[in-house]
């Protein structure tokens, strides 16, 4: 706040050891203490009667506002979230929440059907490598048949 250094304090040290005394200089100290005490004490009031008188005028509202309108993400994702409760609210006996039911049994089928292909590949991959190991395994069997036929010829 005032910006002083350590050696400007050494210097008001001195000068109110010299000027107040050393029996005087702790009074003085202390009632320097209870003054910048009761100085913070009147600013901390003073702000709470800013803030309270803000927050009766309505500027939180508007800061809110404000800051809604600077991050257009939360604002958005805000939207999508009314979005959905209202959606979630849809009578089924309207035109809307039939639509809304044909719409998600549509979307189970979608995904029943999603779930089946891809167990079908899970089981043909899984197929195909017994496939493969079969296969090297009856090649490794038929190579060591044809080494155990070649050293019967060379012997």
């Amino acid at each position: 706040m005032f910006d002083l250094g350590w050696t400007e304090l050494l210097l008001i040290g001195i000068v109110a050891l010299i000027v107040v005394g050393p029996k005087e200089l702790p009074v003085l100290f202390r009632k320097a203490g209870q003054f910048v005490g009761k100085i913070r004490g009147m600013a901390r009031e003073f702000s709470r009667a800013m803030n309270s008188a803000a927050d009766d005028a309505g500027v939180g509202d508007i800061s809110s506002t404000i800051r809604s309108a600077a991050n257009p993400l939360k604002s958005s994702v805000d939207a999508v979230k009314s979005a959905a409760t209202d959606y979630a609210s849809y009578d089924p006996d309207t035109e809307t929440g039939r639509l809304a039911g044909e719409r998600a049994d549509q979307a189970k089928k979608i995904r029943e059907h999603a779930e089946k292909k891809a167990k079908e590949k899970l089981d043909k991959r899984n197929d195909e490598k017994t496939d493969k190991k079969e296969l090297k395994k009856n090649n490794s069997a038929t190579v060591k048949k044809d080494a155990r036929s070649r050293d019967l010829k060379d012997s």
